[in-house]
């Protein structure tokens, strides 16, 4: 099973892969001079690891990106615990599978409640999913955005838009003015929203057979498909297009931040679950179970709480997000105007109230089985 967030980015730093960023018998020598963290793009960027090494000299600090949550989840499995000081997921991860095996390990309460209290109020409560159920911190959030779809708002309103939700791509008006962003795992659970389901439970027969028709519909009507961000904005952009299928803050801020503005994302105002129809995405870093840990690793959890280093990770590589530390004055202060209407801080608030919880799709294996075979026909 592949859940991927970013199925277009695999970014590495120094090597391909864990054989190549640490040679045999370095991983485990001298621990207490390195510090090697398993991540999503922006953490392993010299904006972020560069001062971090500047004030911790001599010591190797090491970033592997990878390409989805469970692909970097198996590496611990497969052993390489040894190797990883730090891993950077997505929110359901970290609660669900890898604390119960024993794959993280909690984080000192005294030393990280307190920049909760810093956070956004969704954040600060504080977050649910940061905590196991036995009441351990287990991860510290930082990055986060709703994820739907995108329109150009020259062409459907963002009031349109947000009442017509998922249905809009089920418009026979929209046939051929939109695109799919084709990251599977996202297409999954928005093709769930639009046939009325709840992709976080799990879907029988007849919910499967409503799955097919919207997937055969939604690739049937699509004018692009691509996992290319850039082109599908370009698209939209040059008119060939009025709308993708599956985007958010995420994908539009590149766009929005080149002044194109009137490429937006957008949450549904309403929908099937709880009578929300939106998703958010939020990072959870955590502390690798290793067992010769570094005690770098918690340093830099620290360190990147820090409003510099927060704007760094927020505004890195190409994609900007909202962070949670958005609530410190410090950290606020350090976003122009047009850097906060790049990622829609205008409406976050909003748009988080009506999003889901990015969750485990249960019925994945066979949803994804579906969506391939409407895919290719």
């Amino acid at each position: 099973m592949t859940l991927t967030r970013r199925q277009f980015t695999q970014r590495t730093l120094g090597a391909l892969g864990a054989a190549g960023l640490f040679p045999a018998g370095s991983a485990i020598a001298g621990r207490t001079d390195q510090m090697n963290i398993l991540c999503w793009e922006g953490y392993n960027t010299d904006e972020v690891l560069g001062p971090f090494r500047k004030a911790h000299p001599g010591a190797a600090v090491r970033a592997e990106s990878g390409t989805s949550d469970p692909d970097m989840i198996n590496k611990l499995r497969a052993g390489e615990v040894n190797v990883w000081d730090l891993i950077n997921v997505n929110q359901p991860w970290a609660r669900g599978q890898l604390y119960p095996a024993g794959l993280i390990k909690p984080l000192n309460k005294e030393r990280f409640e307190p920049y909760f209290e810093k956070m956004l109020p969704e954040f600060a409560a504080p977050y649910p999913l940061a905590y196991a159920d036995d009441g351990n911190l287990i991860g510290m959030p930082q990055r986060y955005g709703p994820f739907s779809f995108v329109v150009n708002t020259d062409k459907i309103s963002r009031e349109t838009a947000e009442d017509q939700g998922w249905k809009l791509f089920l418009d026979p008006a929209m046939k051929g003015r939109y695109g799919v962003l084709t990251y599977d795992n996202w297409n999954i659970i928005h093709m769930c929203l639009t046939a009325d389901l709840n992709p976080f439970a799990p879907i029988d027969g007849a919910g499967q057979a409503a799955f097919k028709a919207v997937a055969e519909q939604i690739f049937g009507n699509a004018k692009l498909l691509t996992d290319d961000l850039v082109a599908m904005n370009t698209a939209l952009i040059n008119g060939e297009i009025d709308a993708y299928f599956t985007g958010g803050t995420y994908t539009a801020s590149p766009a929005r931040y080149d002044g194109a503005t009137n490429v937006r994302g957008i949450t549904p105002s309403s929908g099937p679950v709880d009578g929300k129809g939106g998703v958010v995405w939020i990072e959870l870093t955590s502390a690798v179970n290793n067992p010769d840990p570094s005690p770098l690793a918690e340093d830099f959890l620290e360190f990147v709480q820090q409003p510099d280093i927060c704007k760094a990770v927020a505004f890195t590589e190409g994609t900007y997000n909202p962070i949670a530390q958005m609530a410190n004055p410090e950290v606020r202060a350090r976003f122009d105007t047009e850097e906060l209407d790049a990622i829609q801080m205008d409406s976050l608030e909003e748009e988080m109230a009506r999003s889901l919880d990015y969750q485990i799709v249960p019925s994945y294996d066979a949803l994804i089985d579906i969506y391939t075979q409407a895919r290719r026909s």
